[in-house]
């Protein structure tokens, strides 16, 4: 066997990151070769929750076996990173779903810009771990502004919650249209046409307002990797956890969309957890600091995770469909 598979590379022999993204390079194969070959196929709630449920499985798989060969620690750090990824993208998918509605895209054409925005994701992110990874084996202080950063989006997150996200202010969104040709339909799902120009009558190429969203989508994304990716980095630093936690949860975040698109006032008080869920990660590393340990265990962090997010979802859920029986009731 070629001894450049068993070279060190960030810290985890070559082999495992080619097989990595040999897996991702497949899933991403089968989803849009196999699963979506209709481009025109809008994708149901059913078909999004068991689509999510697949994702989901392959992502819990891989930390198993991440547990079962470089141990307990490793796979702990792992499921925490996979489970705070995953939930910070629920705030990131009622973004999207923003975005969407306010350009009135067909349900039809939503799957074509989540799949090629996951592509600049990936691409994204890895450059975004691969410098955090880089400044943080030079700077170990630079932790500690990972740490207070999170504490501060958190509490803005609290103070900001009931606030939405204004499509139609958006600068980027302006500014494209005053500098570019956009169209003022849809042409199918096409990101750029041929069409005349008002002023000379030539054909030149104007962008259609779905390539709009897909800048959109990814300038949302990079935003909040900006959260995200500090969040993994405070719950370790091997870099092939804290990337391949967030490749595994982001994959699956086309198929949850769907899903949680269609629920989205179910999750009114999810802003809530999340942000404390960023506090509690960004305020562990000045705890451990004081009490004279190199870091919280992974387990405990892993815990912590796993009871806010699901006591969010659980009271969200609860506290909505009180609403909705009041106002049933009221009626």
């Amino acid at each position: 066997m070629p001894e450049f598979l068993f070279a060190d590379f960030l810290g985890k022999p070559a082999w495992m990151w080619i097989a990595f993204h040999a897996i991702v390079f497949l899933l991403l194969a089968f989803d849009l070769g196999v699963l979506h070959r209709d481009a025109e196929k809008e994708i149901g709630v059913r078909e999004s929750l068991m689509l999510s449920a697949f994702y989901i499985t392959l992502g819990l798989l891989f930390g198993g076996w991440l547990w079962w060969s470089l141990g307990a620690q490793s796979g702990e750090e792992y499921l925490t990173g996979f489970i705070i990824e995953k939930s910070l993208s629920m705030d990131n998918v009622f973004v999207i779903a923003m975005i969407f509605g306010f350009f009135g895209i067909p349900r039809a054409y939503q799957y074509r810009v989540l799949f090629w925005g996951i592509l600049a994701v990936i691409l994204l992110r890895g450059l975004m771990i691969g410098v955090g990874a880089a400044l943080i084996a030079e700077f170990a202080w630079i932790l500690w502004l990972f740490a207070a950063f999170l504490v501060i989006t958190g509490i803005k997150m609290i103070w900001a919650a009931d606030k939405e996200y204004d499509v139609g202010s958006n600068p980027l969104v302006n500014f494209l249209r005053r500098r570019t040709r956009i169209t003022d339909e849809l042409h199918g799902q096409r990101f750029f046409v041929r069409l005349p120009d008002p002023k000379s009558g030539k054909q030149v190429i104007w962008l259609t307002p779905l390539f709009l969203v897909l800048v959109l989508v990814n300038v949302a994304d990079v935003i909040f990797a900006v959260d995200s990716v500090p969040a993994i980095f405070a719950i370790t630093t091997d870099t092939f956890i804290v990337y391949t936690s967030n490749i595994f949860a982001i994959l699956g975040l086309r198929a949850l969309y769907f899903a949680l698109a269609a629920m989205v006032d179910r999750f009114k008080y999810l802003k809530y957890a999340l942000a404390v869920i960023l506090i509690f990660i960004g305020s562990k590393i000045f705890v451990a600091d004081m009490l004279g340990l190199a870091k919280i265990p992974a387990s405990i962090s892993l815990g912590v995770t796993v009871t806010i997010l699901a006591a969010g979802i659980a009271y969200s859920l609860w506290a909505t469909r009180k609403q909705r029986s009041d106002i049933a009731a009221a009626e």
